[in-house]
């Protein structure tokens, strides 16, 4: 199970001055203030009324209904000698050797049984480790396709899948994506018991009551609701997953949250926590995305996604101003991929797409999830800002190849550099490595361009769409943007042979 740091939580203390009155059978939810106060609240404000609701009497009988399609899932698996710390899955057994000296008494002892836990074997070779892991998982078919996470099942040598009777199967291991950390297994059966996914998304508030296999304990059900929707955690390379306060731990990852008509509205998947135990921050990757990807998986044993060939970022307010964009809201392109279909079809850098088939753009995480959802070889409308003013442009994707490329960086000492010159802030020299732009060679302490951050050793393309490679373009494509009557300017500046954009205030 993934942790991350804690957030700081308080405790409310109510006023004495304010009681809640719950009703009982059915009568609705009040709350009354005393004194002067309240009356002023009244003449004040408008009345909030609460649809009334019946009062739940428990769980237990939505526990007994899909209790027997959560399983527990145990993974046998192996890492290498001493390279690999098994650190990501779940309630792990590691059964291994210690590394010990030559001349220790008992070398030879772990030699003979093995040589495990990074003790050579014959040749000199680390042997691998051999661990035990627990998680969770649903069944969502009558004939035995079974729901998890990816991180549970990574690099097993054997997966068992572990009944709510006892009973067990080793599973099959259909396919796995790690982008949105799901996998779907197949144990035999031919009428065994499932559940489905909600149909309509769940709102925040709404209940939810996890089932799972927390500390290998298995069958444990625990209750909230939806704290959050939309989260974006570290590690997730697409977002968007429901928060929720139902207590879940480790070894809880790829069990379900169930709403109160047992559907499944979640996969568990990530926790908020300084030390693996629960702190009522809880993540779940939304039936809607599980759908699509456990139908895929199901079908062909892997995950197509489209692909449009860019590299963005989100917009910021510098950014938006510098290209007079009325809300900081999309995503800007910093460079079409080469051959990509994005370039083909004429999208350019410093572009800022808005819209995808008409649906609006937050930012880049919400452009990444939208094309990824959408199948390969499908066409696209985009709308986009360009030159002040929207456009749009279809473009047809292709499939998105998951193996990512790293890009050399080769930096050019400064001294090598002719012709210096300061402007806002920064001092800028002709970059001498043949790839254009201006090298950042100083930025000035509080500076515009070093509260932004532009650091020494960053390379400055363009400005205003507009290619520099000399201080005196730089100083004429900043006099265009104050003929335009802007305040801040646009500026590609690439870091490590990334490039990005950076919104630079050009007045006081």
């Amino acid at each position: 199970m993934r942790s991350t740091l804690l957030s700081r939580t308080s405790r409310w203390l109510g006023a004495s001055a304010l009681a809640l009155l719950v009703g009982v059978g059915g009568v609705s939810t009040a709350f009354v203030m005393t004194g002067q106060a309240a009356n002023a609240q009244v003449q004040n404000a408008a009345q909030i009324v609460v649809p009334q609701t019946s009062v739940q009497q428990g769980f237990a009988d939505l526990v007994d209904a899909v209790k027997p399609a959560v399983v527990s899932i145990r993974v046998e698996a192996e890492a290498p000698g001493r390279t690999v710390q098994r650190g990501g899955r779940d309630f792990n057994f590691e059964f291994n050797f210690p590394d010990l000296p030559e001349d220790h008494p008992f070398r030879d002892f772990f030699d003979q049984f093995g040589g495990r836990g990074g003790a050579p074997g014959p040749g000199g070779e680390s042997r691998p480790r051999q661990f035990l892991a627990a998680g969770s998982g649903f069944i969502v078919s009558e004939d035995g396709y079974v729901v998890t996470n990816n991180h549970v099942v990574e690099d097993a040598t054997k997966v068992t899948v572990v009944f709510e009777d006892g009973s067990e199967q080793v599973a099959e291991i259909v396919g796995t994506d790690e982008r949105t950390d799901l996998a779907v297994l197949k144990v035999e059966g031919d009428d065994l018991p499932f559940v489905s996914f909600e149909n309509e998304p769940s709102r925040v508030g709404d209940w939810v009551v996890a089932v799972g296999n927390p500390f290998g304990l298995g069958g444990t059900v625990t209750v909230g609701v939806i704290s959050g929707s939309g989260r974006n955690i570290g590690g997730s390379s697409y977002g968007d997953f429901l928060q929720i306060d139902a207590a879940v731990n480790t070894g809880n990852s790829g069990g379900p949250a169930f709403n109160t008509n047992g559907e499944v509205v979640g996969v568990n998947t990530a926790i908020y926590s300084p030390n693996g135990g629960n702190v009522g921050i809880a993540f779940a990757i939304p039936a809607h995305t599980v759908k699509q990807i456990v139908t895929q998986l199901i079908e062909n044993g892997s995950v197509t996604r489209g692909y449009l060939g860019v590299s963005i970022q989100d917009v910021s307010k510098d950014i938006a101003d510098g290209v007079g964009l009325p809300n900081a809201r999309g995503a800007i392109v910093r460079e079409p991929t080469e051959d990509g279909p994005a370039g083909a079809a004429g999208i350019k850098s410093g572009d800022i797409i808005l819209k995808v088939d008409g649906d609006q753009i937050d930012d880049a995480l919400d452009l990444s999830r939208t094309i990824a959802g959408k199948a390969p070889d499908s066409t696209v409308e985009l709308t986009l800002w360009r030159d002040g003013a929207e456009t749009t442009i279809s473009v047809q994707l292709t499939q998105l190849d998951e193996t990512a490329q790293a890009t050399p960086d080769n930096p050019v000492p400064p001294e090598a550099l002719p012709e210096a010159a300061t402007s806002l802030g920064m001092t800028l020299v002709p970059n001498g490595d043949g790839s254009g732009g201006l090298l950042v060679q100083n930025v000035e302490d509080g500076s515009a361009a070093g509260q932004r951050g532009i650091a020494t050793g960053d390379v400055v393309l363009e400005v205003d769409n507009q290619v520099v490679q000399t201080p005196g373009d730089f100083d004429q494509a900043i006099a265009g943007v104050q003929q335009k009557g802007l305040n801040t300017a646009l500026l590609k500046v690439s870091r490590g042979g990334e490039a990005r954009f950076i919104g630079l205030p050009i007045t006081e």
